[in-house]
């Protein structure tokens, strides 16, 4: 995880107003800071669709009154789908001539989560602020929804990419565990369904009514933002089989960001 967190430099963000899926909430009491937020999100990285220079392709939207709204950028869980998407665009450049030069010249960008929270963050008290509209992993959407039916919950309670945690019934806390790069036991929440189902496997001859709370990300972060529970500081967010493949893949020597590289 070192390696990704080295890289994970702040890059230049086109967008502006009104936040789409939003890390929000401002309170008087923090659990954690800002920076330790940032932190526990650089775990996992999220993709953008970049020029060569590293700007990230976005599309204007409609301000009040006729004027301009800003931009809107999209971030990917999933490098596939974001290659997907582009793959799309090239597919049919040749009906529109204009998009040749620019599609051409598209690439997938990796940054780190705790990138796009940080440049939230600063932009949270301006009158523009920054619009990411995030796209979850399809695969993981239909499990989250499958869950919350199962549970009896509300399928619309999502607003940003699902999370998947294990506890050891739905009134007990959740499954800690030993990671060997961790001096305490860690409480991790999945961007996996399959992780979580593999966890919940080991826990339920123990504890036949342990089971999957989804939460999303959105959630979490403003948990972390406005709980003061010291259990908080054992969280780590764990990024699916094909993101931990990608951050085992960078170079050792790897301290920037590749949208830096010129």
């Amino acid at each position: 995880m070192k390696s990704l967190v080295r890289w994970g430099t702040t890059i230049g963000l086109v967008g502006s107003t009104m936040l789409v899926m939003a890390f929000s909430g401002n309170s008087p009491v923090l659990a954690l800071t800002d920076q330790q937020i940032k932190e526990k999100l650089d775990s996992v990285p999220v993709f953008l669709i970049t020029n060569p220079q590293g700007l990230p392709l976005s599309r204007p939207l409609q301000g009040q009154n006729g004027q301009k709204g800003g931009s809107v950028t999209g971030v990917y869980m999933s490098q596939q789908e974001a290659q997907a998407f582009i793959n799309d665009l090239r597919a049919v450049k040749d009906k529109d001539p204009k998009l040749t030069e620019i599609v051409k010249s598209l690439q997938v960008t990796a940054v780190p989560l705790g990138v796009i929270y940080q440049q939230l963050q600063k932009t949270k008290n301006q009158p523009n602020r920054l619009v990411f509209a995030f796209k979850p992993v399809d695969q993981e959407v239909k499990g989250a929804m499958e869950l919350l039916r199962a549970s009896g919950q509300s399928v619309q309670q999502l607003k940003s990419p699902p999370v998947f945690a294990v506890r050891f019934a739905p009134d007990k806390g959740y499954v800690p565990i030993k990671v060997p790069t961790q001096k305490q036991e860690v409480i991790p929440l999945f961007l996996s369904e399959e992780d979580a189902k593999g966890l919940l496997s080991q826990v339920k001859p123990k504890f036949p009514k342990a089971d999957i709370q989804v939460i999303d990300v959105d959630g979490v972060i403003t948990t972390l933002q406005k709980k003061n529970d010291p259990w908080l500081n054992q969280v780590i967010l764990f990024p699916d089989k094909a993101a931990r493949e990608y951050i085992q893949k960078l170079p050792k020597n790897n301290t920037s960001s590749p949208a830096q590289k010129k």
